[in-house]
C-alpha cells in the first residue's frame, strides 16, 4: 500500500505544480507570443481555461476510474499531462498555448481519481490522515511549482515547461510500475451522461447527508480561494510589504499549512472525531479572518499563521465525511463531483474576492476577510443545521477488509 500512495501522493503534488507552475512566467510567455497588448484578457482566460476544464472532466474521470479501474484513468490522465507540458515547449502562438493549458487542466482532473484511489485502500476511520496527507502533497506542490518556475524560468521562459515535462514523465513510468488496481472494472452502466456536472449534482441529491456536505465544502474551497487571491495585494496596500516580506509570508503559510495538514489532522481526527475537528478549523479560519481584517501592522499577520494552519484541518475532515456517504463501488464518481466543484469555485471566486476588495478597497480594506468569515459560519450553521448522522465505522470497516483482500500487493 505505501507504494501505491507513494504514486497517488506524488501525482498530487505534480498536479499542483502544474497549475502554480506558470504563475511567476505568465506575463513573459505571453509576450513571447506577441500578447503585448492584450496582456489583460489573455491573462484572465490563460489561467481560467485549467480549473474549467477540470469542473468538467472531474466528473467523468471519477465515473469513467468506477467503470473501468483507477489504474487504466489514472495512467491515461498522466500521459496527458506530460503530453500537455511537452506541447507548451513549442506552442508558438496563444491560441496553442490556451489549448495545451486547456489539456493540462484535463489531466489535472486526475485528482479525482487519487482521491478515490486513497478511499479504496483506506479504512474509514483513517480517511481523515490520508486527505490531510493529500492536502500537505498539494501544498508542497504550491510552493515547489512558482518556485521552479520562477527560477527556471529566468533563463527561458519556456525551461519550466521542459523541466515540468521530465517529471511527468518520471512520474508516469513510476505509478506504472507501483501501482496496482484497488477498484476492478465494473460491468454496470450509468444511465445519465457522464460529461455533464449537473447531472452528477443531480445524481448527489439522491443521498440525504450527502448535499449539506458538499456545500459546506464548496465554501470551504471559496474562502480557501479568497485568501490566495487578495493576500498579496493586501499585504502590499494595508502592511506595505515588499516583494520578499510577500515571499516570506506565502512559504511561511504554505509550508505550516502543509505541515498541519499532514501531521495534525489525522491524530486530532482519530481523539475528537471528523466533526469536532471540522468545526474547530472552521472556528480557527474564522477568528484569523476577523483578525486579520482589523490589523494594522504585518507583524499581526504572521502571528495568525497559526490559526490560519489549523483552519486547514477543516478540509481533511468534511472530505472524510463525504467518502463515508456513498458506497466503495461510487467513489470515483463522488471525487469528481468533488472535483468538479473545486474547479468550479477556483473559476468564480478570484473574481468574487477581487471585486469585492478593489470596490471597498479606499473606505474597509478588510471588507473581504469578513465576508470570508461569514461564509465559513454560514457552512458551520448548514453542518450543525442538517449535517450527517453518526457514520456507522463497523461497517464500513469491515467493508474495507473485505476489499483489501481483493486487491494484489504490488
Amino acid at each position: 500500500m505505501k507504494l501505491t500512495l507513494s504514486a497517488v501522493f506524488i501525482t498530487a503534488i505534480l498536479d499542483a505544480m502544474g497549475i502554480a507552475l506558470t504563475l511567476p512566467i505568465m506575463p513573459s510567455l505571453l509576450r513571447d507570443v506577441g500578447m503585448d497588448g492584450t496582456t489583460g484578457w489573455a491573462l484572465g482566460v490563460f489561467i481560467a481555461v485549467y480549473p474549467l476544464m477540470q469542473f468538467l472532466t472531474a466528473p467523468l474521470m471519477g465515473s469513467l476510474s468506477d467503470r473501468y479501474g483507477r489504474r487504466p484513468i489514472l495512467l491515461m490522465s498522466l500521459a496527458a499531462q506530460m503530453l500537455s507540458y511537452t506541447f507548451l515547449v513549442f506552442a508558438p502562438s496563444y491560441e496553442l498555448l490556451l489549448l495545451a493549458r486547456a489539456v493540462a487542466g484535463i489531466a489535472g482532473a486526475s485528482t479525482a481519481v487519487v482521491s478515490a484511489v486513497i478511499v479504496d485502500v483506506t479504512p474509514d476511520t483513517q480517511r481523515a490522515r490520508r486527505f490531510g496527507q493529500l492536502g500537505a502533497c498539494i501544498g508542497v506542490g504550491y510552493i515547489l511549482g512558482p518556485t521552479m518556475g520562477g527560477i527556471l524560468g529566468g533563463y527561458w521562459v519556456r525551461l519550466p515547461f521542459v523541466a515540468a515535462a521530465g517529471l511527468a514523465l518520471a512520474n508516469l513510468l513510476w505509478t506504472a510500475w507501483v501501482l496496482r488496481e484497488t477498484k476492478p472494472a465494473s460491468e454496470e452502466r450509468e444511465a445519465t451522461p457522464l460529461l455533464n456536472p449537473l447531472a452528477a449534482l443531480r445524481w448527489a441529491g439522491q443521498f440525504p447527508s450527502l448535499s449539506p456536505l458538499l456545500i459546506v465544502f464548496a465554501l470551504i474551497t471559496l474562502v480557501g480561494e479568497i485568501a490566495g487571491t487578495i493576500w498579496v495585494v493586501y499585504g502590499e496596500d494595508t502592511f506595505a510589504w515588499s516583494a520578499v516580506t510577500v515571499g516570506i509570508s506565502l512559504t511561511c503559510f504554505g509550508l505550516f499549512h502543509a505541515l498541519a495538514q499532514a501531521f495534525l489532522a489525522g491524530p486530532l481526527v482519530s481523539r475528537f472525531g471528523e466533526k469536532r475537528v471540522l468545526i474547530l478549523g472552521i472556528l480557527a479560519d474564522s477568528c484569523a479572518f476577523f483578525l486579520i481584517a482589523m490589523a494594522t501592522s504585518g507583524w499581526v499577520a504572521f502571528a495568525l499563521t497559526p490559526l490560519f494552519c489549523m483552519g486547514g484541518l477543516a478540509g481533511p475532515a468534511i472530505q472524510s465525511l463525504i467518502s463515508s456517504a456513498v458506497s466503495d463501488q461510487q467513489q470515483g464518481r463522488l471525487q469528481g463531483l468533488m472535483g468538479a466543484i473545486t474547479g468550479l469555485v477556483t473559476v468564480i471566486a478570484p473574481v468574487l474576492a477581487s471585486t469585492t476588495y478593489f470596490a471597498t478597497r479606499s473606505s474597509q480594506p478588510g471588507t473581504v476577510w469578513v465576508v470570508g468569515a461569514g461564509l465559513y459560519l454560514a457552512g458551520l450553521v448548514i453542518f450543525a443545521v442538517v449535517g450527517p448522522r453518526a457514520d456507522d465505522r463497523k461497517r464500513q470497516s469491515a467493508r474495507y477488509d473485505q476489499h483489501q483482500n481483493e486487491i494484489p500487493s504490488p
